[in-house]
């Protein structure tokens, strides 16, 4: 919790992050001894950090930014250093926002729709729209159109995809004698248009296009469970640390990912799906916001016991199934219960992963634009 913590602690953690990501931007031009000197001095501050010596870990983080500043070269222009330091300055306050109150997350599914939208790709046979058009749909739909041809016969052999300012993701198609670059994420364009390595286009044809709806951005409140736990009804996000079902079909090299779903069963309430209708101890709740769900209205399809034409759910799968929430853990649903893996599916969310409210949809400026209900 937010009080067991010391701030020292805290505060060393993210000053290792802040080294780990130096080494990542500077290792290209740091001599080998100087990275072995830098990753030896980080070493020493996780040492202090685990025997919880505040004299240590501040001793060891003083000798860490010397090293740091007898790597990197002296600026050129000096003039220049003061507007930096204030640069520096405003990104540490961002940093800090971020990991203590509000933090930004990009709906990646249609689990929660229609309460919030996730990433959806659509291949159209027509160019894209003008250029107003394509303005008014990015910034009021979060809608990017494009249209991508191949300059020469060519096959694509990988697809990478990068992040800037952690809210422009862009997939770089590697081909043999060419490399393009969308402003799109890597998997939608990999299932909704199929690029894919592999797959082979003659000169001028189309690679791909269409339209990319990239998903509700949202801010997280980090700050509100730190005083008061999480209530039936909300949307929350979670880690999917130690989520086992989940875990095993991520790629280890990303490791764990957050999810956002509402909380539909809190520790001790007994639950039952018999569609479209969720029962919580016997009875259907009287929360607005899950009774939304179950209203088969404006867009929402009530809550079920399966996916879309798929086999019954691990729990609940079955208008009779019954689930005990075990303490300590919460039970999450997506509002497109259709489509939508959650706890029917992996199981219950344990106390300990749960980081954050939904609070705000900050972008698009659509009609959910807005506190998250």
């Amino acid at each position: 919790m937010f009080f067991l913590t010391p701030r020292y602690i805290k505060e060393a953690k993210h000053y290792l992050h802040g080294v780990k990501k130096f080494l990542a931007y500077k290792r290209d031009i740091l001599t080998p001894q100087q990275l072995s000197q830098i990753e030896s001095q980080a070493e020493q501050i996780r040492a202090a950090v685990k025997k919880r010596d505040r004299a240590e870990v501040s001793k060891q983080i003083t000798a860490t930014d010397q090293l740091i500043g007898n790597a990197v070269p002296p600026l050129k222009h000096p003039g220049l250093s003061e507007n930096i330091e204030v640069l520096l300055v405003a990104i540490v306050i961002a940093a800090g926002v971020k990991a203590f109150f509000l933090q930004p997350f990009r709906i990646p599914t249609g689990s929660m729709q229609p309460t919030l939208f996730g990433i959806v790709g659509v291949p159209t046979d027509t160019p894209p729209p003008n250029i107003a058009v394509r303005a008014f749909d990015l910034v009021f739909r979060g809608r990017h159109h494009f249209e991508l041809r191949a300059k020469e016969g060519d096959v694509v052999v990988a697809l990478q995809e990068r992040t800037i300012l952690n809210f422009f993701t862009f997939t770089d198609i590697i081909c043999r004698h060419q490399r393009y670059s969308l402003f799109v994420p890597r998997d939608p364009l990999m299932r909704y248009f199929r690029v894919l390595p592999g797959r082979e286009y003659a000169a001028g044809e189309v690679i791909a296009r269409g339209h990319m709806d990239t998903g509700d951005q949202v801010f997280v409140d980090k700050a509100s469970y730190n005083f008061t736990k999480p209530q039936l009804g909300e949307v929350f996000v979670f880690k999917t640390t130690g989520i086992r079902e989940i875990e095993s079909g991520l790629d280890p090299a990303m490791g764990s990912q957050h999810y956002i779903k509402r909380l539909a069963g809190m520790p001790g309430q007994t639950l039952r799906i018999a569609p479209p209708d969720l029962y919580i101890d016997g009875k259907i709740p009287e929360l607005a916001v899950l009774r939304r769900v179950m209203s088969k209205e404006n867009g929402y399809g009530g809550y079920s016991n399966s996916g879309a034409g798929g086999p019954p759910f691990r729990y609940l799968g079955t208008p009779d199934a019954e689930f005990t929430v075990p303490p300590r853990s919460y039970f999450a649903l997506g509002d497109n219960s259709y489509h939508s893996r959650d706890s029917r599916d992996w199981g219950i969310v344990p106390e300990q992963n749960v980081a954050g409210r939904g609070f705000w949809v900050y972008w698009p400026f659509s009609e959910r634009w807005g506190p998250i209900r």
